[in-house]
């Protein structure tokens, strides 16, 4: 991915990916469950932008899998993971695009966390 920006079109829902400069670290319970310098910011439509983080940069021992999924019409079908270490409060608090549409194929092999399920997502510099 280069660092201009991905623009998905339509009129009625747009969406754009671009790479995040800054570091973003998801911590839980003490511990720091994400940690990259390559993040991807997806904006789309009026939705707070949501930080997709690559896979290799998750502590996917944290992690567990868990049967829930949804699709979204412009992204595809996502999976979900669980945080045990946050208890109920991270049932299902990380999503991944593990077969994103063309359009997006950007997020594919990223995952992205629920703000509220977790203690914290913070960008630096």
């Amino acid at each position: 991915m280069t660092d201009r920006p991905i623009r998905i079109p339509g009129p009625d829902h747009p969406i754009s990916i671009t790479r995040n400069s800054r570091r973003v670290v998801v911590t839980l319970g003490g511990k720091v469950v994400a940690d990259t310098r390559e993040a991807l910011t997806l904006q789309e439509a009026s939705y707070p932008p949501v930080q997709y983080i690559p896979r290799k940069d998750v502590d996917m021992a944290l992690l567990a899998r868990t049967d829930h999924a949804t699709y979204c019409p412009y992204k595809g079908e996502a999976s979900y993971y669980s945080l045990p270490l946050g208890g109920a409060r991270s049932a299902n608090a990380v999503w991944t695009y593990e077969s994103a549409h063309p359009a997006v194929a950007a997020i594919q092999d990223h995952l992205a966390f629920y703000p509220d399920r977790v203690d914290g997502i913070v960008e630096e510099g």
